[in-house]
């Protein structure tokens, strides 16, 4: 079994929102993920470009299913290299990905097959660095800061998706596609030198030099969640949740703006106000810290955001759906970042990166690839149905973290 290194503390009295450590994280995470967002507009649109609407789609879903394949190894990886090492390296690989990608639609306007094949490149690589990009905050901050942490990223990743449309949609008027790729290259090398001067606790000896084949390594994080009774359900009920929740979020909104007449302006509002909500949740988190009794508030909280999900699709009225979504927005939040509290503190370092392959696998790997069955039944039996049955998923995976005992008693560490 890899040995347990110890965790990273901040100096004392000093909470995480004011640590220039993680500080400096949070820096290279947000730019990383506006990059992102310009990424996968410029991808989107550049795919459209050359190819039908269907074509495009698959495009820009193909990096999901190596995702699928590869993330559960990535998180061996992230363990055994230590998560820093693993972002710092594939965050290089990835800015050289979308420079060649700059570089090909300038020399040689490719076709689907070179911008699908650079798709799967990207998810191959996101593979391994989203496991640990999800870890390193396990290694840069104490035990009892981890949800100022996610609070933190949180509001990055909220920042990201504000500012990521509008900058690649300049990037693209005035550059075209290739200087939307140029600028992701830019946003994504940004981060490097920030995460050069993060500091983060090491893998031990043991756990970085060890022969155990990869899937011995994935064989002994899985029974460490199977045998923990905080992590075990925690793990598969943000399966369910994400099951549930990614699609409805995504194809099924705009479908929904669509049947109801709100257009393009309403999805906006709609979008707009979840945005808001899982903003003020962050928000609450990074000041706050510590909320009490955290396993039962996570399962409470995630429990009203399904039901809330549920209800969106019955509402003809738009402001009326724009406060539900806040609701959804506020209550998944919340939940979602406590939960990745909760499991950092439960994993032990030497398997967050397990851990959190395992966690995120359905939500960034397998999720996306039923937006075809959501949107084929959707058209066969509207979106109240499909809204509906999403919920009822999500609601279970809440249900199964409520009903269990440990996670109910769990709670996030004091200094």
């Amino acid at each position: 079994m890899p040995a347990i290194t110890a965790r990273p503390v901040p100096p004392a009295g000093l909470p995480a929102h004011r640590d220039p450590n993680v500080l400096r994280w949070a820096g290279a995470y947000t730019s990383s993920a506006i990059g992102d967002n310009v990424y996968y507009l410029a991808l989107s649109w550049a795919a459209v470009q050359v190819g039908t609407p269907a074509q495009a789609g698959v495009v820009t879903a193909v990096s999901a299913v190596p995702r699928a394949l590869l993330m559960l190894g990535g998180g061996v990886v992230a363990d055994r290299y230590g998560p820093r090492r693993v972002v710092l390296g594939g965050s290089a690989v990835r800015c050289a990905l979308v420079i060649t990608a700059a570089g090909l639609l300038l020399t040689a306007g490719p076709g689907l097959w070179a911008l699908g094949a650079v798709a799967v490149l990207f998810g191959i690589v996101d593979a391994v660095f989203l496991p640990a990009a999800g870890a390193l905050p396990a290694r840069i901050t104490g035990p009892d800061q981890l949800a100022r942490v996610q609070g933190i990223r949180g509001l990055a990743t909220r920042l990201a998706l504000v500012l990521g449309g509008p900058v690649g949609g300049l990037a693209i008027t005035v550059g075209g596609t290739a200087g939307a790729f140029g600028l992701c290259a830019v946003l994504i090398g940004v981060s490097l030198p920030l995460l050069r001067a993060v500091r983060a606790a090491p893998p031990s000896p043991d756990d970085s030099r060890t022969r155990e084949p990869v899937l011995a390594q994935l064989r002994d994080g899985l029974r460490h969640i199977g045998r923990d009774p905080v992590l075990c359900p925690l793990v598969v009920g943000a399966a369910l949740v994400d099951l549930g929740f990614v699609g409805p979020m995504n194809l099924g909104l705009t479908l929904l703006a669509q049947e109801r007449g709100w257009g393009s302006t309403g999805l906006g509002w709609v979008l707009a106000g979840f945005g808001v909500g899982a903003a003020g949740a962050a928000l609450l988190l990074t000041l706050r810290g510590r909320v009490p009794r955290a396993g039962l508030v996570l399962a409470l909280a995630e429990l009203a955001g399904c039901l809330a999900l549920g209800v969106l699709a019955q509402l003809p009225s738009l402001v009326v759906a724009v406060c539900v979504a806040l609701g959804v927005g506020l209550a998944t939040g919340l939940g979602g970042a406590l939960g990745a509290a909760l499991l950092q503190t439960h994993a032990g370092p030497a398997y967050v990166g397990r851990v959190t392959s395992v966690s995120t696998l359905v939500g960034f790997g397998v999720a996306p690839l039923t937006f075809p069955l959501v949107g084929a039944a959707a058209e066969r039996w509207g979106t109240g149905p499909v809204f509906a049955g999403c919920a009822a998923l999500c609601a279970t995976g809440a249900l199964i973290a409520l009903c269990s005992g440990a996670v109910r008693r769990a709670e996030l560490p004091r200094r």
